[in-house]
């Protein structure tokens, strides 16, 4: 699905796409897409392209928030979020530094008890 989406956004030529893995900050999605244009009306033909392809694709779509402004259209996909933004918008809000940690690494012990299990097994 994800591959998809790019796809999508790579269409109506959306920019600086990104893919964050939030699965480790969030249980409510895995993946967070994000893609700037350069006005209203191509965010509204980003979003809609993608709530397109995704729907031909057979991916229910949940919810649309934004779509009256234009300056920033959040796609909900169930296990990803596109959030489609002009760049002023972009930029303020900085999803990609809220959003871009990393995965918490295992500790020496849960690492130690894995290989034994693993080596076990």
């Amino acid at each position: 699905m994800e591959k998809a989406v790019v796809a999508a956004l790579e269409d109506i030529k959306g920019r600086d796409i990104v893919v964050l893995k939030v699965a480790h900050l969030s249980p409510l999605f895995e993946r967070m897409i994000i893609a700037s244009a350069d006005s209203t009306r191509q965010v509204k033909a980003l979003a809609d392209n993608v709530q397109d392809k995704l729907r031909a694709a057979g991916v229910h779509v949940l919810s649309v928030e934004g779509e009256q402004t234009g300056e920033w259209v959040l796609v909900d996909l169930g296990a990803i979020i596109v959030h489609v933004m002009q760049p002023t918008i972009r930029q303020y809000y900085n999803l990609e530094e809220l959003w871009n940690q990393p995965e918490p690494k295992k500790t020496r012990a849960r690492k130690k008890a894995a290989r034994s299990h693993s080596a076990a097994g």
